[in-house]
């Protein structure tokens, strides 16, 4: 078992104290609950077991998430789509519909069990046994490129650049209505949002919530009344792509949580069964972290997606 994580912060806003933190935490409220229902939870000098209690803004707090609980996790023999493979880490090509990692509601036949079996149980063990070798996700509705870590040296060097920004990620996505200006970017910061704690949603530049993102996007085709873009990432925030596009107008067809497609398009969509986000990750570089080369990665589009773009472009002929 690891050491507990610790998050601390300032209340923001005054009145109940399990809504105050879960927006100053971005934690849910109800996971708030069950923290303060373990004693996990101190506010100012005093630990707070009563969700309704109320604080005033500016109070300091402190919460203690215990390490996770490792999930027995079993090996299973799913077909992988590998692109790449050495002894310290593997870059898959992940379908959509694939879940990264065991949690509750996907116990199996994730991508953690398929590598379980490809790698013999030969992933990186920092993350504990619930996500062993997982530096970065991507949606389970999404599809595209994935890299994992098979040794510790190499998680370490992942994931500080996953944190300094150096990582090369470029999504290609098909979007509702054609952005103007067709080359820009989307400099927003991301958080849970106040109406839906399921959903991320854009927040005011003043926030203290969520965290900055930022996504470089241009057009490469236009579809009619739809466009295919193209996405390079400086951050990787929950949802970024699908949420910045939302908020600049233009949501990504086939989104089922921030999505809005066209009238016309929805009898296509159902015809060919596209019932996903129309978004892959295409493209991704970063240096090898043990060898120090500087690698890159393609993985063409998936056929539901160019289906999804051909069919498109005949309707709009």
């Amino acid at each position: 078992m690891g050491e507990a994580e610790v998050i601390t912060g300032t209340l923001q806003t005054p009145g109940r104290v399990d809504k105050a933190l879960a927006e100053a935490s971005e934690l849910s409220r109800e996971r708030i609950k069950g923290l303060m229902a373990e004693g996990a939870v101190t506010v100012g000098k005093t630990i707070v077991t009563n969700p309704s209690a109320k604080m005033q803004a500016g109070a300091h707090f402190e919460i203690r998430l215990p390490p996770p609980v490792p999930l027995a996790a079993t090996p299973q023999d799913i077909p992988l789509d590998v692109v790449f493979e050495d002894e310290h880490l593997i870059v898959v090509n992940k379908p959509a519909g694939m879940v990264v990692h065991p949690a509750a509601g996907n116990p199996d036949g994730t991508l953690v069990n398929a590598l379980l079996h490809h790698c013999h149980g030969q992933l990186s063990g920092i993350n504990g046994v619930a996500r062993p070798g997982i530096v970065h996700r991507i949606d389970k509705d999404t599809s595209g490129l994935l890299v994992v870590a098979k040794s510790d040296a190499a998680h370490e060097g992942l994931a500080r650049q996953f944190a300094d920004h150096s990582i090369e990620r470029r999504y290609i996505a098909v979007c509702a209505g054609i952005p103007n200006p067709r080359e820009g970017k989307i400099d927003a910061r991301i958080g849970r949002s106040d109406r839906d704690r399921k959903k991320m949603a854009v927040l005011p530049k003043e926030s203290s919530r969520g965290k900055r993102a930022v996504t470089h996007y241009k057009v490469i085709e236009t579809l009619g009344k739809c466009a295919v873009i193209e996405c390079r990432l400086e951050t990787g925030r929950t949802h970024q792509v699908r949420v910045h596009c939302q908020s600049i107008g233009h949501p990504l067809l086939g989104d089922p949580v921030y999505g809005s497609d066209p009238k016309g398009l929805r009898p296509i969509l159902k015809e060919i069964g596209f019932a996903r986000q129309a978004l892959h990750a295409a493209d991704l570089g970063f240096d090898h972290p043990v060898t120090g080369e500087r690698v890159r990665f393609t993985a063409d589009l998936p056929e539901d997606m160019q289906e999804l773009i051909d069919e498109t472009a005949r309707f709009y002929r």
